[in-house]
């Protein structure tokens, strides 16, 4: 952000922003070892209280830039990486196997993958190839969680899919999909999916937000950017989440948007909102949920966040529910309280789902050192996707020594869980050879399978979810 009085006046009363770009590794070394991290040309910061200068502060923010500026010199060679694996698995899979592709080859038969086609997937895709909606009743407690789970999954692939799995699998109408500009960043970088469930007795949009891809260096650094905004009366919130949602260099989060150049892709906030607000203005019947796994998870609440500052009264009160899966946390605990209390005044249900060991909503840190807090109902699932209701997840920082022997043996026993499942609840939960192989790397970095979308679909589905929603109701 372009900090100057404008930043003080209308938005943030306080702040923290890391800028990677202008630090110099030697820089970087010496944040270890001295305490003046306001006065480096790479932290930005303006605070009421001090800004923490402990060690371990300090080490958190040299791990996150340097995190990011060796990501931004890989971006290129991970995304070209990350191309090749796509395309081989798409190619492996459209010919029926691996052992087909030479006898297809002679036979001039040999299929090749179109990355535009409604029948190439991403990574994330290839991991869990489910579409349908079939296991769970339209009128059961299951619905929403499930179809939720189901459009973040389908949010990360591309428009020709979106479109022929909303209209033809879903029977819904496909809004759009949407590339939204991150101004920091100088490019797109946050992908939405619209959808509409029409029903006799409500009709409801779907608001999926994409998570962040494997080999997507630009997501990975937001998810990684530790910086902060304080807003008055709101709390401090994730500086790269905010940016990645639509937050406007030099302003901030101004209610109207104004003008934009239409040759520049939208941002992503304004467009959503803007979206919702005619439809639901020409229809008295429709509500609309918000929804997202990982990173598209935090843009989901913070989605939420800017509705209720900017006082969408229209908006907040045709909001069924935001349900986010594998999410990171967001904000302080003042942001938390103030969210608490939002949510409550406008009956606005938040869930959040969080699968075994799954790493990255006990992420960015919850200690003395940060301030990041979780805040609502978790669902939490084991891995025997039973259902406990808690306020925080076991094993909150995921880094616990305690924890690693535990979370590898899990690991285990979800790939022994991989041959199993199909005949313990049928041919609808099969997991393919790639699923198991990504399983695998669990014994070695636990909690990053459990992270992938396949196991969030099997706790909306086989887990006792309806148990909760009843008391809620």
């Amino acid at each position: 952000m372009e900090t100057n009085c404008n930043c003080n006046k209308g938005f943030a009363d306080s702040y923290m922003l890391l800028k990677p770009e202008e630090a110099g590794y030697f820089d970087l070394l010496r944040v270890l070892i001295f305490r003046n991290i306001s006065q480096r040309k790479f932290v930005e910061s303006h605070a009421d209280d001090d800004l923490n200068e402990t060690l371990g502060h300090r080490w958190l923010i040299f791990i996150s830039i340097l995190a990011q500026k060796l990501l931004q010199l890989m971006a290129k060679p991970l995304s070209l990486f990350g191309a090749c694996v796509e395309l081989l698995i798409n190619l492996i899979a459209l010919n029926g196997g691996v052992f087909w592709l030479v006898p297809n080859f002679i036979r001039g038969a040999l299929v090749l993958p179109d990355p535009k086609s409604e029948k190439y997937l991403s990574v994330i895709g290839n991991l869990d190839v489910r579409v349908k909606l079939d296991a769970v009743a339209r009128e059961g407690y299951k619905y929403y969680p499930a179809l939720s789970m189901m459009a973040s999954k389908a949010s990360y692939e591309n428009q020709a899919f979106l479109k022929t799995t909303v209209e033809d699998n879903w029977k819904m109408e496909f809004v759009g999909f949407y590339n939204c500009m991150n101004d920091y960043q100088g490019k797109t970088t946050t992908q939405v999916l619209i959808a509409l469930d029409k029903h006799e007795d409500q009709d409801t949009y779907v608001v999926a937000f994409r998570g962040t891809e494997p080999f997507d260096a630009d997501a990975w650094c937001t998810d990684l950017d530790i910086s902060w905004y304080g807003i008055p009366g709101v709390g401090r919130i994730h500086g790269g989440f905010m940016k990645a949602l639509g937050l406007q260099k030099s302003v901030g989060w101004t209610k109207e948007i104004g003008e934009r150049d239409e040759s520049v892709p939208p941002l992503a906030y304004y467009l959503i909102r803007d979206i919702l607000r005619k439809a639901l203005s020409e229809n008295e019947k429709a509500k609309f949920i918000v929804t997202g796994h990982s990173l598209g998870g935090a843009l989901s609440i913070l989605f939420g966040t800017i509705l209720c500052l900017h006082e969408e009264t229209l908006l907040l009160e045709r909001l069924e529910g935001i349900y986010t899966f594998g999410q990171p946390r967001v904000g302080d605990g003042v942001y938390a309280k103030y969210m608490k209390r939002k949510l409550k005044e406008h009956s606005v249900r938040y869930c959040r789902f969080v699968y075994c060991n799954d790493l990255v909503p006990r992420l960015p840190y919850d200690d003395q050192e940060m301030m990041f807090k979780h805040f609502g109902t978790c669902l939490f699932f084991n891995r025997r996707y039973e259902l406990q209701v808690v306020e925080e997840e076991p094993n909150k920082n995921y880094f616990s020594p305690w924890c690693v022997i535990p979370m590898m043996l899990n690991a285990i026993l979800e790939l022994v869980r991989s041959f199993v499942i199909v005949y313990q609840s049928g041919p609808y939960y099969r997991e393919g050879w790639f699923l198991f192989a990504f399983r695998t790397i669990g014994i070695i970095i636990p909690g990053l399978p459990a992270h992938g979308p396949q196991d969030y679909i099997n706790s909306t589905l086989l887990g006792t979810i309806e148990k909760h929603f009843k008391v809620e109701s």
